[in-house]
């Protein structure tokens, strides 16, 4: 079954409009600033969802590009005056950042309460992507008409993450680990990949390479999330498995586009309309 991304999204934004109205009553107007140095397609498509999205909501977006050779301390710069811009009440970096800016100075340069992305150690937030799948997986939980509660349920799942890179993998990863869920972690160098997925019950992918799973790779009636992306030599969108090759065998899958993407909008938003809520600071 495919899992409809668009309208678990569309629940959350029907919220968000409502709490965005209560706001604009205080003169307040969620304010996030995206700042991008990537030409990555995947990336850009992203932030052209969280503009017009964000837009739609009645929250102010906005997307400054910069040079892909801007100097990390230049970069810090922009982020401090941000921080210090009472009307803005979140700051993305957009992902991927080029070679020579150190991520990890970047995401602890953002404010806490301002780093709506969830990449500051001490951050507010719980990571979009994260919130994303979690949501997901709700949906199937639902499905299933289980007598458990949803984290019980997920306790009972063997889950393995595909991927483990710094926007998508190691967050969900890590998010599943503060539940008190250890999921199997696969990663290029992992041997016995294949005996691990065939007994996952759910397996969230997130590398943005074709066919990282492949359909004889998994057991009948798993769960497959695709967060990785990439643009194939079609010109369009495509999940990290080609969704025509598992669809008979997963129970639930999110397809391309119109799955994982827009809740994490939706997540984001979310997190953007609570740091204008709880503004304290």
């Amino acid at each position: 079954m495919i899992i409809d991304g668009r309208k678990i999204a569309q629940r959350i934004f029907d919220d968000l409009k409502k709490r965005v109205e209560k706001l604009k009553e205080k003169n307040i107007i969620p304010y996030l600033h995206i700042i991008t140095l990537t030409t990555d397609s995947a990336s850009q498509a992203y932030v052209g969802q969280k503009k017009l999205k964000g837009g739609e909501i009645g929250a102010k977006i906005t997307v400054e590009n910069l040079s892909p050779n801007t100097k990390s301390e230049d970069l810090i710069k922009k982020i401090e005056e941000l921080n210090n811009n009472d009307k803005v009440h979140g700051i993305i970096i957009q992902r991927p950042v080029p070679e020579h800016i150190d991520e990890n100075l970047i995401a602890n340069s953002i404010g806490p309460n301002k780093d709506v992305d969830g990449f500051h150690p001490q951050t507010k937030f719980s990571p979009p992507i994260a919130l994303a799948v979690l949501e997901i997986l709700k949906e199937v939980y639902t499905n299933n008409n289980n007598n458990l509660g949803f984290e019980q349920w997920l306790k009972n799942k063997n889950i393995t993450v595909v991927g483990r890179g710094v926007t998508a993998g190691k967050p969900i990863a890590k998010t599943f680990e503060k539940m008190g869920i250890n999921p199997n972690a696969i990663t290029s160098s992992t041997e016995n990949r294949k005996e691990i997925l065939k007994n996952s019950d759910i397996i969230i992918c997130a590398v943005g390479k074709p066919n990282t799973v492949k359909k004889d790779e998994l057991k009948n009636g798993a769960v497959l999330i695709g967060v990785g992306m990439l643009r194939g030599k079609d010109g369009k969108f495509h999940s990290d498995y080609e969704e025509s090759d598992i669809k008979d065998i997963a129970s639930f899958y999110t397809p391309i586009p119109g799955g994982v993407g827009p809740v994490n909008v939706a997540e984001l938003l979310l997190n953007l309309l609570t740091a204008a809520e709880n503004k304290n600071y």
